[in-house]
């Protein structure tokens, strides 16, 4: 992990394109603009090439390494990652169960030197990511498993259909899987008013087709996962996909419930527990 220890944001980002450091320039605001109307529009922007393509290898090759120390479980779920035993209507989306087999490395596993991990902290990359979601700035999590994570989704696996807890999702991919694996989604098919149920129902009974956005390595995806129903499609060949997913909040000091840290990662930390208790919703949502 040490390769990049001495190389500038400036050499792992191309800043050509995306000039973190100098956020009120023509550039700058253009990259800016774009993303926000995106993110209104359809609810997710792509930006290709985000870390140099030179370092696209070092990417991968520091994730995969990572990829091992990933908490594999296979579970039953269904779209709003609440009990399945919950007593719900008939014909209610949350009925409906699927089989997750994804993995999550926690943050306490990546070392501080790599690559996604520098990104993750650096106060211009922060910056960044807040304009281009319309926000005065960004934390970082203070959850100390979930705050940066390693996606791993390996063959025969899948991300079934679900909503984030969070509103905003920043995610980059670093390994591609060598068939399927490809990130679907419904744009605002709900609100923070309204679940949709019509909707969603449509979605997982196949009458409404969601869309499908090409990923490559080093591209930055942010996404307003919260109102956007998504899936990793199931996994095949013989490379797993690997994404990392940079965790922020609009507030200081969120950390994660037991529950869920535990659901993801296998263990829970004296910081979980002692936060037990105090986050605050923002919304009226199942999850």
């Amino acid at each position: 992990m040490s390769t990049l220890q001495a190389i500038t944001l400036d050499q792992v980002v191309d800043t050509d394109r995306y000039p973190l450091s100098d956020p009120d320039s023509t550039e700058a605001r253009a990259v800016v603009a774009r993303a926000r109307r995106e993110l209104a529009e359809v609810g997710c922007t792509v930006l290709p090439d985000f870390v140099r393509p030179e370092l696209h290898g070092v990417l991968r090759q520091e994730c995969a390494a990572l990829a091992p120390h990933a908490y594999f479980d296979v579970e039953t779920v269904n779209v709003y990652n609440i009990d399945v035993d919950t007593d719900l209507p008939e014909d209610h989306p949350g009925r409906r169960t699927f089989e997750r087999g994804n993995a999550f490395v926690a943050r306490d596993r990546i070392p501080g030197g790599s690559l996604i991990s520098r990104l993750h902290t650096h106060h211009s990359f922060q910056r960044f990511v807040a304009d281009c979601f319309g926000l005065p700035r960004l934390y970082e999590l203070a959850d100390p498993l979930s705050g940066l994570v390693l996606n791993v989704v390996r063959p025969g696996m899948e991300h079934p259909w679900h909503f984030d807890t969070n509103e905003y999702t920043v995610s980059m991919l670093t390994q591609e899987a060598e068939e399927g694996g490809s990130f679907e989604y419904c744009p605002n098919i709900r609100s923070a008013d309204d679940e949709c149920f019509d909707d969603v129902r449509d979605v997982l009974d196949g009458t409404r087709q969601p869309q499908r956005l090409p990923l490559r390595p080093g591209d930055l995806q942010l996404f307003k996962g919260r109102y956007s129903l998504h899936r990793v499609s199931p996994v095949r060949g013989g490379l797993a996909r690997h994404s990392a997913i940079f965790a922020y909040s609009e507030r200081p000091g969120v950390i994660g419930s037991v529950a869920r840290t535990r659901q993801l990662f296998g263990r829970v930390l004296p910081g979980h527990l002692a936060a037990e208790g105090r986050a605050v919703r923002g919304d009226r949502l199942l999850d």
